[in-house]
């Protein structure tokens, strides 16, 4: 399913004295199975643009394409269950949502509301513990038994469950460590190409939006700053340095060893093995001369 957002600007508590803009003439195409990531400081406009994904937002000008539904502020809005079911959100912290008695009740509660029979709902859930790399047998457990991660799991499970056509990532791996974060990115890219979901990432983690995501979005002060594909945005780095943007510590590798040696790598490397590579071939060309 494609999303497309037309110019959108969006102000919180319009026509108060406590009216703020938060996006302006914002325009992101994300097409059906593509992997989007969306970069920026605090405060640059990702989550604003993220709610409007699912109509939890309306533009207060421009207008939503989500699939063949329009969502504009003219238009008064029927059965917008429809599309947040299509597209499922995992926010920040999603194991702060549960709350059943059981993991499977939990997972079962979304694709209940939506109308999935109990029967089906438990078939998901089944489905969706393994997805998430969980075993059946913790759908009899409390979620409040589990530990940290496996509570993300479930409370990802259970959005998975409702079976998106688009699953919308709001920093994903806040909060995690090293193997925690690499674990959980590694599921969702998974369950990207399994699946052929549009995966749209929300984060500050530029090493996990250059190594999974096809394109990638830059917000800055509410506006599209820049798009293109991973290697047209770290291609220069300089560039994101002076937004006060971090780059992933390959190319600030690269960019260590470009200025040591005095040399120019032929791509900018987004991999360490991609840097290894160059490596050796300056090495070799150093002992040709």
């Amino acid at each position: 399913m494609d999303i497309s957002l037309q110019e959108v600007e969006y102000r919180y508590q319009a026509n108060t004295p406590f009216e703020r803009l938060a996006i302006k003439d914002v325009s992101i195409d994300i097409p059906s199975g593509i992997f989007l990531a969306i970069i920026g400081h605090t405060g640059s406009g990702k989550s604003t643009v993220l709610q409007h994904l699912n109509a939890l937002l309306k533009p207060t000008t421009g207008k939503v394409m989500i699939g063949d539904r329009e969502v504009n502020a003219e238009k008064k809005q029927k059965n917008l269950k429809a599309i947040r079911q299509r597209v499922g959100i995992v926010f920040q912290f999603p194991e702060h949502q549960l709350f059943d008695e059981t993991v499977e009740k939990d997972i079962c509660f979304g694709p209940m509301n939506f109308g999935v029979h109990e029967e089906e709902a438990k078939k998901r859930a089944r489905i969706a513990i393994k997805q998430v790399g969980l075993s059946e047998e913790i759908l009899s457990k409390s979620p409040f038994e589990l530990s940290g991660g496996q509570m993300r799991r479930v409370a990802i499970a259970g959005v998975l469950a409702m079976e998106p056509d688009v699953i919308v990532l709001d920093e994903p791996t806040a909060g995690l460590d090293p193997r925690g974060r690499r674990e959980i990115m590694d599921m969702f890219h998974s369950l990207h190409l399994e699946r052929k979901l549009s995966t749209v990432l929300v984060t500050h983690s530029m090493e996990d939006a250059s190594k999974y995501a096809d394109q990638i979005v830059i917000m800055q002060n509410g506006q599209v700053y820049k798009k293109g594909t991973p290697n047209e945005i770290f291609s220069s780095p300089e560039g994101l340095l002076e937004l006060g943007l971090d780059v992933p510590e390959v190319v600030r590798f690269q960019q260590k060893v470009e200025e040591k040696f005095q040399t120019k790598f032929s791509q900018t490397c987004l991999t360490v093995e991609k840097l290894t590579e160059e490596i050796a071939s300056m090495v070799k060309r150093g002992e040709q001369e």
